[in-house]
Formats: structure tokens, C-alpha cells, sequence
């Protein structure tokens, strides 16, 4: 009785571990986090109407800025 348990347990244990590092392998990809940054940051590209070339230039800038940082790109 005492090994099933104990054959238990490490089972147990291995799948969570699996399952963890397989879910962070998977969310640390570089396509997971483009997508990611994409999305995040969308929003940041629509021009709204009233908008002046200058400053629609200036946050353009912000917004790559903030995107490359997201990208961890220096």
C-alpha cells in the first residue's frame, strides 16, 4: 500500500512538471510572444481623424519604441 502511494505521488509530480515546462516552452515562443506584442499593442497604430501628422509621427515612435521593448529587442 505504501508504494502505490509513493508511485503515486511521483507520478503525480513528473506530469505536473511536464506539463509545466512544456506550457512555459510554448508560452515563452518567439511566435507566442510576437502574437503577444502584436496584439498589445494594436491598438497604439489606429489614426484617429483629428490627428496631426507630427504628433501621429510622434506616437508612432512611442509605440515602436513600446513594441520592441515588448519583443525585448534593444
Amino acid at each position: 500500500m505504501n508504494s502505490f502511494r509513493l508511485a503515486k505521488l511521483i507520478i503525480v509530480f513528473s506530469s505536473l512538471s511536464f506539463l509545466s515546462i512544456t506550457f512555459l516552452r510554448n508560452f515563452n515562443s518567439p511566435e507566442n510572444i510576437e502574437k503577444r506584442c502584436t496584439l498589445k499593442f494594436k491598438k497604439d497604430f489606429k489614426n484617429p481623424l483629428e490627428t496631426s501628422s507630427e504628433e501621429w509621427g510622434k506616437i508612432l515612435d512611442i509605440a515602436d519604441n513600446n513594441y520592441l521593448k515588448c519583443m525585448k529587442i534593444p
